[in-house]
């Protein structure tokens, strides 16, 4: 796996996944807030598996 997401990108996934997450523990939002995990995790790890697919790269390092 290398890295396919961004600074910004990575930072806007975590808020976002943590967002989503905390409404869901409140129930805010209900439980498809759980769907949280997916960009939390997929931020922390800087690989999006749909940016793979989809041939997207937003980081800026050279492969």
């Amino acid at each position: 796996m290398k890295t396919n997401a961004g600074t910004l990108d990575r930072a806007l996934r975590i808020i976002a996944g943590l967002v989503l997450i905390g409404l869901a523990a409140t129930g805010t939002v209900g439980m498809w807030g759980w769907i949280g995990i997916v960009p939390l995790v997929t931020g922390a790890l800087g690989w999006c598996p749909a940016y793979t697919m989809l041939g997207i790269n937003t980081c800026p390092m050279k492969r």
